[in-house]
């Protein structure tokens, strides 16, 4: 009985020895991964923004003083042309205006005959031109004001008043440039040495789904926000069937060339959790992997393009990424 007693314990310790032998050979199994070679191609560079579509050119036809309307010419939807008479305003201060205007014409002229024989003083005829030339430039002014015209073509988008109104704050017409039109686009600032003048883009609309409307970059703001680190590039469209119209939501399409980058599999992009942080694992001659952040260009079907922070000879890890750790020896499955 006890040599029983003896035996059971040296039994127990070798099952043990035995089982922790068994763990440590399991701790020693490598990650085994699946590797590829990263190409190297020519990636489209091209950027897409979103905008509303604005008019070329507004303009907020009124006149420049209190004046009473007469009649307005023009409806919401009209085209008009440059120089096309919109509004004829009341004529009652202008009729006065060109009366006084006549009266003080005639006083300079009696003033001046007397000064240049010694009747009135320099002085006199001086006050009587100034008041002559003012109510001459406020007769002027009138007459600009007696008919109002539009300075652009375009077409009529607002009329605030009816036949008989006083005008008050209100422009008393709205006509908007519609051939062409315009997007404002914010842009990165990264790109502001690459964006010139008159650069071809594509704009498409959501109501247009099929239709693309080519245009060009027309003006280049020529500062930087210091929050956002854009700029802002305004994009015309030529629009001579007035299809696009203003308060549309647009998708513009920049191109700026090809530029030869490293492509690879979307298997081997990791992303960090928590955070914008994009990894892959790169395969090394010692057996080893290293953790490698890059930054992501262009969705290549089922590849991304590598903009930054990897070579173009690496070999990058697409399967087996969920036990590895920078720096850890791996396994290579054939």
């Amino acid at each position: 009985m006890k040599k029983i007693k003896y035996v059971l314990p040296v039994c127990l310790v070798a099952l043990l020895f035995s089982c922790g032998k068994k763990e440590e050979v399991q701790e020693e199994t490598l990650p085994l991964v699946k590797l590829q070679q990263v190409k190297v191609q020519p990636v489209d560079q091209t950027f897409d923004y979103t905008g509303t579509v604005q008019p070329f050119n507004e303009n907020n036809i009124a006149p420049s003083m209190p004046l009473r309307i007469n009649r307005i010419l023009v409806e919401v939807g009209d085209v008009v042309k440059a120089g096309q008479a919109v509004a004829t305003m009341d004529q009652a201060q202008y009729a006065q205006q060109r009366a006084q205007l006549n009266n003080l014409q005639v006083t300079y002229e009696r003033m001046k005959n007397l000064y240049e024989v010694g009747g009135i003083s320099k002085h006199d005829l001086d006050q009587a031109e100034t008041a002559w030339v003012v109510a001459k430039t406020a007769a002027q002014n009138l007459d600009e004001n007696s008919t109002l015209r539009s300075p652009i073509s375009g077409i009529v988008t607002a009329r605030n008043y009816d036949n008989g109104d006083m005008f008050s704050a209100l422009p008393v017409i709205v006509v908007q440039q519609l051939n062409p039109v315009k997007v404002l686009i914010n842009i990165s600032e990264e790109l502001f040495p690459k964006i010139k003048k008159d650069m071809p883009v594509d704009l498409k609309l959501d109501i247009y789904p099929d239709q693309i409307f080519n245009g060009k970059i027309s003006l280049i703001h020529p500062t930087i926000d210091p929050v956002s680190h854009t700029f802002v590039a305004e994009v015309s469209i030529p629009n001579a069937d007035l299809k696009v119209r203003p308060g549309m939501f647009g998708r513009i399409t920049l191109s700026l060339g090809t530029v030869d980058h490293v492509v690879v599999p979307d298997q081997a992009i990791v992303k960090q959790q928590g955070t914008n942080e994009r990894y892959v694992f790169v395969y090394n001659q010692d057996s080893t992997v290293t953790r490698q952040t890059v930054e992501l260009g262009r969705r290549l079907d089922n590849r991304y393009e590598i903009v930054s922070g990897l070579k173009k000879d690496a070999q990058v890890v697409i399967a087996g990424q969920t036990r590895l750790l920078d720096g850890i020896k791996v396994e290579v499955q054939d």
